[in-house]
């Protein structure tokens, strides 16, 4: 007899399971433990369990305590019939505190620290979007004021279009220490100000792009702390130089010119590490040969005497920038920046403006890296919610 009802359980169970499986019910913890035709609509019940969490406000273990009363979920309809799930959620109360938690509200919790946007997380849990904005509104983040890293990041980053924030990092732990509604000097001053003078004199490095608004800032702020630019940004500066250079020379010539299309053609072979050009030979349609990259680039060069020595200069002060050549790479921007071209004047000039912070580049091992990846994953959380209208949510997440 026993043995029937235990049979006649699991086959009701597994029904119970096909029909979870029909509704693609995704979230594991729900289980369905029984079904109902009422009639006028078909009616599950069901429990949201989870394994107890720790407690949001002194994190303490929580441990499980009762089932809430069941809430009606309005799901879909099935065979002309509207579909209700009556969901009991489980609560947990905090051993230390007392403090009562609600198995849903953990899991929005869970879902608001991932990559995830609100109304997918609504639609998730089968709850209405306010209901996950209230539970992000809950979330508060206090700054410790008496505590700076010793090695910080600082950039920007797009907020939205046309509107400029700022980011700062911790370099060695990567945490981020603040986000600020806007890059202007006061809003960043009137920030870090907020700590005292002898936490802000332990600050030893600020790393950082070539945003010369900053400089004194930094300076201001932090009076021990070494500026070091972004090594990727002072490559970028000879790069863009060297690039405006090949178009200033490719501009002379006439536009059905089987010079001017090469140059615009192989514009990354001019831009390129000779020390990392492919050996490798293909069939080029353009000459109608076959020819590697460096056998291009020689005809490239041979179209023009003011780019072959602009090139020449531009992959020596390469080296020397990434072999950590400092005396070598400044000795030859002083002794060549009165005979190269405009667009490199201005570049040389900048580095020579610059020096102490080039040099702490390149002797320093440091840079902005970590933060640009951080930047990266602000990008795609923007993606993913597909843009925010609220700073202050945008903060939060």
């Amino acid at each position: 007899m026993k043995s029937d009802e235990t049979d006649i359980r699991k086959t009701h169970m597994e029904q119970l399971n096909l029909i979870t499986n029909f509704l693609r019910i995704k979230d594991q913890n729900i289980l369905i433990t029984d079904e109902f035709d009422r009639g006028t609509h078909l009616e599950l019940h069901g429990h949201l369990d989870y394994t107890a969490p720790k407690c949001p406000s002194c994190k303490g273990q929580m441990a499980k305590y009762d089932f809430q009363k069941a809430s009606k979920i309005p799901y879909l309809e099935t065979a002309g019939y509207p579909l209700l799930i009556r969901l009991r959620k489980r609560r947990f109360k905090c051993k230390e505190c007392g403090k009562m938690a609600v198995a849903v509200n953990q899991k929005i919790a869970q879902l608001l620290i991932e990559n995830q946007a609100m109304t997918h997380i609504a639609h998730r849990l089968s709850i209405s979007t306010s209901s996950v904005i209230r539970k992000l509104n809950e979330f508060k983040f206090e700054t410790d004021w008496n505590t700076l890293p010793e090695v910080m990041s600082w950039d920007e980053y797009a907020f939205k279009k046309g509107k400029m924030s700022f980011i700062a990092q911790d370099f060695n732990s990567l945490k981020v220490i603040t986000i600020l509604d806007g890059r202007t000097q006061a809003t960043i001053r009137n920030h870090f100000l907020r700590y005292p003078r002898k936490v802000r004199n332990q600050v030893k490095v600020i790393t950082m792009d070539m945003f010369s608004s900053y400089y004194k800032l930094a300076r201001q702020l932090f009076p021990n702390a070494k500026i070091v630019l972004d090594l990727f940004h002072i490559v970028q500066h000879l790069s863009r130089a060297m690039n405006r250079l090949r178009i200033q020379i490719m501009n002379q010539f006439d536009r059905t010119s089987q010079e001017y299309r090469a140059l615009k053609r192989y514009w990354k072979l001019i831009k390129q590490d000779s020390r990392k050009l492919s050996d490798k030979r293909f069939y080029r349609p353009m000459f109608r040969m076959h020819l590697t990259n460096k056998e291009i680039l020689e005809k490239l060069l041979s179209y023009s005497d003011e780019l072959r020595k602009h090139y020449e200069l531009y992959q020596l002060l390469l080296f020397h920038f990434q072999e950590k050549n400092s005396d070598h790479f400044f000795d030859l921007i002083e002794q060549e920046i009165a005979t190269v071209n405009p667009i490199f004047q201005t570049v040389f000039k900048t580095f020579l403006k610059d020096k102490d912070k080039v040099l702490n580049a390149m002797e320093l091992p440091y840079s902005n890296a970590k933060l640009e990846a951080t930047n990266n994953l602000i990008k795609d959380i923007k993606r993913q919610a597909f843009g925010f209208m609220n700073f202050k949510n945008f903060n939060k997440q």
